[in-house]
């Protein structure tokens, strides 16, 4: 037995690890079976070229909680170490045995041979839950076992061990502050969260199988059992095969895997498989999408050769498809030690726009082989690509093909043919395109019906950063512009002609307007006297689309400063030409003009949607007096 002292540069280094090196300590478990998976693969890969002349089997690697011992074992079948590499790889601990093998085994092409590899101080991690670790490894090379043992002090002790097979187990004697781990639940909640997909068979304890009942067995007849290993993660995830060997149901029965507990199925998928200028693979999911742009974020799973790293995507995956789900799995994307949080780096940024082309050219592919399927797909899917256009320009552009414009019948158009169905209709007297819309049909009713009997077109966007969105259309096409319905009367939308003449005078019209300021509250409406044709309504309330736009864009993140806080703003026009107006200003009787204006402001505010409590107990009684 020989005796050292662990190579580090300070005076003790678990403390350092136990405390800050690792941001959680339950990812020890991760990075102890991840180097067990990296000796499996080392032997896989040197018994491939020749080097090991030893069987390699079907090796696995096994998990055991002793925890009457207050025990911890974590056993490997891999390359194992000889005494000699147990002095220079766990204890010179600035130097990583993984990165050294990488630089001799790498094939012809650069490839790493699947190695996991180079993650350097895993091994140290085991110290922030135990406050003994020992190490019982055989080489596959002729040589005897060793024995290592550190207390969690610089000082180890290092004998031969008894150790027959080849293969590493570690046993950490987990501390009294981290007795959690002792807990089969606990270590089985880990494995699946860290090591569902790795590479190699994880076995924890045994489960009970039931078997097939024997031919001549009686109908009450037990069916017999037997005790098998219990595999806890899938070595062969869909993602690490190649599309042609998959099929739809394959695809759906994975997402089930990675989301037992999510019940609707995905509406499609994207399979990434790409290994120049960088090594990716990976499937990512269209859920059906809400409204909210943030409650579905953090679904994807990023791996690292399938051992789980994180599910925060963000600097990885384009903010905008931080709302799918799946996995993405990539050797070249740079962990900092505990492979918690991300670096972005130049291979990153290549990444992230690869991604960003993938999921831009598969929509554009459902869409032209499918249009009609991916027309009813697109409410559960447009906040995706509405908020990718507008925080990609690269996907904004690509989206000028797929992105659509539903109206309120129910025909999805793309921009393109949009503006070619409406050019006619809807070219306003200065030669710009003006686009309708509405933001909701109900609500906006008789200003749909108003434009629809105009021979208008009338889209529906009702997601909550469409403001934002028609901003940068009306940015990049000088010749369009996007006007909600409500935001003006019919004739002012989209204005063919000069001003039509009013049957008020000038001085009428001041009369008229200082009586409507003395009873309508002028908090609430900025009341605009206007010539209109004689059958539109006497009163309209409307949203002045520039105000109203930026009051939303503020709301959602964006538009102008303080916006977001401002009260409701509300014009409302009077049509000069109505009979009713006339009446109004011809009544003598003060309390009868009062009550006409009311009547006619409360039938406006209930076409507008804002008529309710108070407001609308006073309107129904009032309605009810006028009847008598």
């Amino acid at each position: 037995m020989s005796k050292g002292t662990i190579n580090v540069a300070v005076e003790n280094i678990f403390p350092l690890i136990k405390k800050f090196l690792y941001s959680d300590h339950e990812i020890f478990l991760r990075e102890l079976i991840s180097n067990a998976t990296d000796a499996t693969l080392k032997l896989k890969h040197l018994s491939g070229i020749g080097e090991a002349k030893v069987e390699y089997g079907d090796p696995m690697i096994e998990v055991k909680v002793d925890k009457e011992k207050k025990q911890l074992h974590i056993i490997d079948q891999g390359i194992g170490m000889t005494q000699e590499e147990v002095e220079k790889y766990i204890n010179e601990i600035a130097f990583s045995g993984a990165e050294e093998f990488l630089e001799k085994y790498k094939d012809k092409n650069g490839e790493d041979a699947g190695i996991i590899g180079h993650f350097g101080l895993g091994f140290y991690s085991a110290f922030m839950v135990a406050d003994k670790v020992e190490i019982i490894t055989k080489s596959y090379k002729d040589e005897p076992a060793a024995h290592w043992t550190c207390d969690g002090s610089p000082e180890y002790t290092i004998k031969k061990g008894k150790r027959a097979e080849r293969g590493t187990e570690i046993i950490l004697h987990i501390a009294e502050d981290s007795t959690e781990f002792l807990e089969e639940s606990r270590i089985s909640e880990l494995l699946v969260k860290y090591n569902k997909f790795m590479p190699i068979p994880i076995k924890f304890g045994t489960k009970t199988e039931t078997l097939p009942k024997p031919e001549d067995a009686k109908e009450d007849d037990p069916a017999p059992t037997q005790e098998v290993d219990n595999i806890v993660n899938n070595p062969n995830p869909a993602w690490t095969k190649q599309p042609t060997d998959l099929k739809d149901e394959d695809y759906k029965n994975f997402y089930r895997e990675l989301y037992p507990m999510q019940f609707e199925e995905p509406l499609f998928n994207i399979h990434l498989n790409v290994d120049y200028p960088f090594n990716l693979t990976g499937i990512l999911y269209f859920p059906k999408m809400t409204n909210d742009v943030n409650i579905q974020k953090d679904k994807i799973q990023l791996y690292q050769n399938q051992v789980f790293v994180t599910d925060n995507v963000e600097g990885i995956v384009p903010e905008f498809l931080t709302m799918l789900r799946g996995v993405i799995d990539s050797p070249d994307i740079p962990l900092n030690v505990s492979r918690s949080y991300l670096q972005a780096d130049g291979a990153v940024k290549k990444i992230s726009s690869y991604i960003t082309r993938k999921v831009a050219d598969k929509l554009k592919s459902l869409f032209n082989n499918s249009r009609e399927d991916f027309e009813q797909k697109w409410n559960d899917i447009k906040i995706v690509i509405e908020y990718g256009m507008l925080t990609e320009e690269k996907f904004f552009e690509k989206a000028q093909d797929f992105a659509l414009y539903p109206t309120v019948d129910g025909t999805y158009l793309t921009l393109e043919e949009l503006k070619e169905k409406i050019k006619d209709a809807q070219t306003d007297k200065d030669d710009k395109l003006v686009v309708l819309y509405a933001s909701n049909e109900e609500e906006q009713h008789a200003y749909i019906e108003a434009a629809k009997e105009k021979g208008y077109e009338v889209l529906l966007l009702d997601s909550p950063i469409i403001s934002h969105l028609l901003q940068k259309l009306e940015s990049t096409n000088e010749k369009l512009s996007f006007v909600r319905v409500d935001s003006d009367h019919i004739d002012n939308l989209i204005k063919k002609e000069d001003e039509a003449i009013s049957k008020l005078s000038e001085e009428e019209k001041e009369t008229l307007k200082i009586f409507l300021t003395e009873v309508i509250p002028a908090e609430k409406f900025s009341v605009q006297m206007e010539a209109m044709d004689s059958k539109a309504n006497p009163f309209i309330i409307t949203e002045p689309e520039f105000m109203r736009r930026m009051k939303e864009m503020q709301q959602s993140g964006g538009g102008m400063f303080g916006m977001g806080n401002m009260p409701e703003m509300y014009n409302l026009v009077v049509n000069t030409n109505h009979e009713l107006v006339g009446e109004i200003l011809n009544t003598k009787t003060k309390k009868k003009k009062e009550r006409l204006v009311n009547q006619a402001l409360d039938l406006a505010k209930l076409s507008k949607n804002l008529l309710k409590g108070e407001e609308m107990t006073a309107f129904i009684k009032r309605s009810y007096e006028m009847i008598k």
